[in-house]
């Protein structure tokens, strides 16, 4: 059901409603681009609505409850994002922890903070991360996929040989990987790993990164297409493991996933929705080893597997 709680919430100048589903972010997706509400609305699981919008969207359908029984509902649903998890997504958060990359980088001299390319391209990956089309792919993956490649990182195993520039390195790969997403497989990464290429250029002529690690940046990128990486390639494994940390998450997270990801794709009908995310899941569940690293394989594996086969199971019995 799409609920909308009165419009009480001030903002840049203007009194605000909620506009959530209490059953599915398609569901809310849907209404909301039928009704006329923009994407850059959205924010993680509600939708931020004027209050000369509120007769208009009961109208179209909207069930008009108090606050509290909004937020209870969205709770009950699962869909609800919690403040401790959008804090790491915040844009100050996300400057300051691509501001930590760059502790043992070469000092900036006379240049302004402003003026340093890598700021610029700091600005620029944030705002492409919080496009509004995005649902799943947003600043919150991103945020979660840096959490993973630490926690692997913390793991003496899966950190052997991995020094600071190489965990750099995979850390640069995470925030390039999704940086371009229009829903395309392969061209995204392919448009993404260009976009780390032109945009760490200048680090490259300032001495911050060489030239060989610019490359593997576009490289681990790619790889994030087929999460495939060959034996041996320890970077590609972490990056690899981090990007599909998400699978072995606990079954209400990994359920809210697979509502994002539906809502991401709201324009696709449900069938060839239902086919194509089935191939997802048969890809992944066919591969020799879905991690690669023996700390993901030891902790993530089991969780992963009993998820995919889950949602697969759900997806063939579920009526069209």
């Amino acid at each position: 059901m799409i609920l909308l709680d009165p419009p009480v919430w001030a903002a840049h100048g203007r009194v605000w409603s909620h506009l959530v589903s209490d059953t599915s972010l398609w569901e809310l997706r849907a209404f909301a681009r039928a009704a006329g509400v923009p994407d850059r609305g959205f924010d993680l699981d509600h939708y931020d609505v004027p209050a000369e919008r509120h007769a208009e969207l009961r109208a179209a359908g909207a069930t008009a409850v108090d606050g509290r029984t909004l937020a209870r509902r969205l709770t009950a649903s699962g869909l609800r994002v919690a403040g401790h998890e959008r804090a790491p997504a915040k844009r100050d958060a996300l400057h300051r922890r691509w501001r930590s990359l760059w502790a043992d980088a070469p000092e900036r001299g006379e240049a302004s903070a402003s003026s340093d390319p890598f700021d610029a391209a700091a600005h620029d990956l944030i705002e492409r991360w919080a496009q509004p089309h995005r649902v799943y792919h947003g600043r919150l993956h991103l945020a979660a996929t840096l959490d993973a490649l630490d926690a692997l990182l913390a793991s003496a195993h899966a950190a052997r040989g991995v020094g600071p520039a190489q965990a750099r390195t995979a850390r640069l790969a995470l925030w390039f990987h999704d940086a371009v997403h229009d829903g395309v497989a392969g061209r995204d990464e392919e448009r993404s790993a260009d976009l780390a290429r032109r945009l760490l250029a200048p680090g490259v002529e300032a001495g911050r990164l060489t030239p060989a690690e610019h490359d593997d940046v576009a490289r681990l990128v790619l790889l994030t297409a087929a999460h495939d990486p060959a034996p041996g390639d320890t970077l590609g494994a972490l990056v690899s493991d981090a990007d599909l940390a998400i699978l072995a998450a606990a079954p209400d997270r990994y359920t809210r996933y697979t509502q994002q990801v539906r809502a991401e794709y709201a324009d696709v009908p449900e069938a060839q929705f239902r086919e194509g995310r089935a191939a997802v899941l048969d890809q992944l569940l066919g591969l020799p080893t879905l991690f690669r690293t023996d700390a993901a394989r030891a902790v993530w594996a089991p969780r992963a597997g009993a998820n995919l086969r889950a949602e697969l199971a759900a997806l063939r019995a579920r009526p069209a």
